[in-house]
């Protein structure tokens, strides 16, 4: 016998025997893994027919299907609504059935057919997608958690669907069902059983939450003279109703993390629980402990976070929110820290968020700004005067001084798909390269790119407009405010150029004499990163308000 023909027969004889098949299926899985619901897989050698199909079973009737390795529910029309002639005072009528079965057992996964028309495709069930409030995002099934992470959940291709096994029995539980992992597992050989030196052979196993059968024999066809089964069923039992993570049943009780308040007088570090219940307040509550509007420093970069997922974190002048998930006040009101008030960490933030919060904090010998205490403390109206607060500010303004005066805008208003390069406008938090890099695009997005050229050229005399012709939108508003008559436009618009050249060489494949020397035009006294930024945010603040002013003395009002 040649060596690859001994080897391909010890391959086969080794695939027939499914040891390795029914070790797999039968272990004991975590409730972090993704479990297969569904297979249908048939191969293209014709070596095997694998599949997997699940069933709800309600937990009445765990025992009696665990009687013998048949499957409960079949993949091919079982499991979708039906009716039943049932017999009642001597009269015969016919009942609904939401899944087709008078005995309780509901599908997992539904194979939907259209009779050939159409292409079939696979689907979870729905009580199941909206019992977690699942969104689809392509062929993955999402849960949001309580900070506001995406957690998968299941997988649908084509020939096969996964969920994760701490969902199911979360569904089980307050189901009161267990799931029945349906598998039927066949392997096929081109050798002959006297061939391979294997025998006929029919056995049936048996456990608490599981049983099978296997079977070894003869075939004739295009599969080839040999072939083994294994076929059976796997019980999931569900968790307990208080771990289902559904309300009304869950026992939640909220975790807390201690957080670094102050230095004692040996320099020793300070650390409390930010559990509110446990902090004293203006009513007596705790006498002794430290008070809830404690105050809590954080490294400003613990907002870098927020900033760099702007589609689902919002940072705006003291608060800070994920959709309407969570919020809660800070006081970003400084240029090197953010401060919160001990007990809106515990009240306000989840679990995971106060775990984040707490690899930024320090102790700090200052407590919170002005502003923030005037707002909090004094219940009074104070803005901010970060930089990057009086920016937005100042361009909600002029957006609302051209709506008032003029009609339009003479900065357009970003796109859906760019707002986040107004939302993420700060000074930076460290002097890293590509944070500066991304700010000074947004600023060239949002006060360049963005100028209303179509409507300023309105305002160029018809024979000047030819020499604009291949100019960008800072040579339209120098040309329009020329044509007006603005004075003073002359260090803006200088200015302007200065940012889309840093723009424009910060993006080239490689920085170089061109990025130093378009950096060192806004940064003459080699600043850091940092010092630079918030230098450039004061000349944009300085720009938005001369434009403004320009807006509400008519500067852009269209002659009649």
């Amino acid at each position: 016998m040649r060596e690859d023909e001994r080897i391909a027969i010890e391959r086969d004889r080794d695939r027939l025997s499914q040891e390795s098949s029914r070790e797999n299926l039968l272990r004991a899985r975590s409730p972090g893994e993704m479990v297969v619901v569904y297979l249908n897989d048939w191969a293209e050698k014709k070596t095997h027919i694998h599949g997997v199909y699940c069933a709800l079973i309600p937990s009445c009737k765990c025992e009696q299907v665990l009687l013998d390795s048949k499957w409960d529910l079949r993949r091919d029309g079982d499991g979708q609504p039906g009716a039943a002639t049932c017999c009642e005072n001597e009269a015969s009528c016919v009942e609904y059935l939401r899944f087709g079965r008078e005995d309780g057992i509901e599908p997992l996964v539904i194979v939907r057919s259209f009779h050939g028309i159409h292409d079939d495709y696979l689907e979870i069930c729905e009580e199941f997608r909206l019992f977690h409030n699942l969104f689809q995002k392509k062929n993955e099934y999402i849960k949001i958690d309580d900070s506001g992470g995406e957690q998968l959940v299941a997988v649908v291709e084509p020939n096969r669907v996964k969920i994760r096994l701490k969902e199911i029995r979360q569904f089980l539980a307050l189901k009161e069902m267990r799931l029945s992992i349906q598998f039927d597992y066949k392997e096929f050989s081109t050798y002959a059983l006297e061939e391979l030196g294997v025998a006929e052979d029919e056995n049936e196993g048996r456990g608490k939450l599981c049983c099978w059968q296997f079977s070894v024999g003869r075939l004739t066809g295009n599969w080839g003279p040999a072939f083994s089964r294994l076929c059976g069923k796997i019980l999931v039992p569900p968790f307990q109703k208080s771990k289902s993570g559904f309300w009304g049943f869950e026992e939640r009780k909220k975790k807390y993390e201690e957080f670094i308040i102050g230095i004692d007088d040996n320099g020793d570090e300070i650390v409390h629980t930010c559990n509110p219940d446990t902090l004293a307040n203006y009513f007596g509550a705790n006498p002794g402990a430290p008070h809830y509007f404690t105050p809590v420093s954080f490294r400003k970069s613990v907002l870098n976070k927020y900033f760099h997922r702007p589609g689902r974190f919002e940072v705006s002048d003291g608060l800070l929110g994920c959709g309407d998930l969570w919020s809660t006040f800070i006081d970003n009101d400084h240029d090197d820290k953010v401060v919160v008030w001990l007990g809106d960490l515990g009240r306000n933030l989840p679990y995971q968020e106060q775990l984040h919060w707490k690899a930024h904090n320090f102790a700090s010998p200052t407590g919170v700004s002005e502003s923030y205490c005037r707002q909090q403390i004094c219940n009074q109206f104070a803005n901010s005067n970060r930089p990057e607060h009086v920016f937005q500010r100042r361009y909600m303004d002029l957006q609302e001084a051209c709506r008032g005066s003029l009609g339009w805008q003479l900065i357009r208003p970003l796109t859906p798909g760019d707002e986040y390069h107004l939302k993420t406008i700060r000074v930076p938090a460290t002097d890293e390269q590509p944070e500066f890099d991304q700010l000074a695009q947004s600023l060239a997005k949002i006060l360049i790119d963005s100028l209303n050229s179509g409507r300023l050229k309105s305002f160029i005399p018809e024979e000047e407009r030819g020499a604009l012709r291949g100019k960008g939108s800072i040579s339209c508003l120098e040309a329009a405010l020329a044509a007006r008559g603005a004075s003073d436009a002359s260090s803006h618009i200088a200015f302007l150029r200065k940012l889309q050249n840093l723009r424009s060489t910060a993006s080239a494949h490689r920085k170089g004499d061109n990025y130093e020397a378009a950096l060192k035009q806004l940064n003459p006294d080699g600043d850091d990163l940092k010092t630079v930024f918030a230098g450039i945010l004061a000349k944009c603040i300085g720009f938005l308000d001369y434009l403004i002013v320009l807006v509400e003395r008519g500067a852009f009002q269209e002659s009649e």
